[in-house]
């Protein structure tokens, strides 16, 4: 790949998308890119970037979705950080549900795993992939 955009976008839908997205902004630091949101609050559509390249895409629990088969708060996203242990004080200090603490991994990586508020699991590591 010779650009620096990501070709990756995990999806995730969450009953309550904007608390959703205030707490993935204040706990890990993605930064809104884009909200649409109707008057009602239902986020029609959200895209947070990682200030390390790349990010998620979220929206409210609709049945007009495209993946409304998939329960909201339910996911597993991997994201890397140079930075594991102040992300794990923040994240933490934002309220994250610890599953993992800061482990220093066999493979080299260094990293946490957390669930937010509605119980998607993020993991954040050193392992940047072979």
């Amino acid at each position: 790949m010779t650009d620096n955009h990501a070709r990756v976008w995990p999806t995730l839908r969450y009953r309550d998308a904007p608390a959703a997205i205030r707490f993935l902004v204040e706990a890990f630091g993605f930064r809104e890119a884009a909200v649409y949101a109707g008057d009602d609050g239902v986020v029609a559509h959200a895209e947070l970037r990682w200030p390390g390249g790349g990010g998620i895409m979220l929206g409210s629990d609709r049945p007009d979705s495209v993946i409304a088969d998939q329960p909201a708060g339910v996911g597993s996203v991997y994201i890397v950080t140079d930075e594991p242990d102040a992300l794990f004080a923040q994240a933490r200090a934002a309220g994250a549900r610890v599953v993992k603490e800061l482990t220093d991994e066999e493979y080299g990586s260094r990293g946490f795993t957390v669930r937010d508020p509605e119980g998607v699991y993020w993991s954040f590591g050193t392992y940047a992939g072979a």
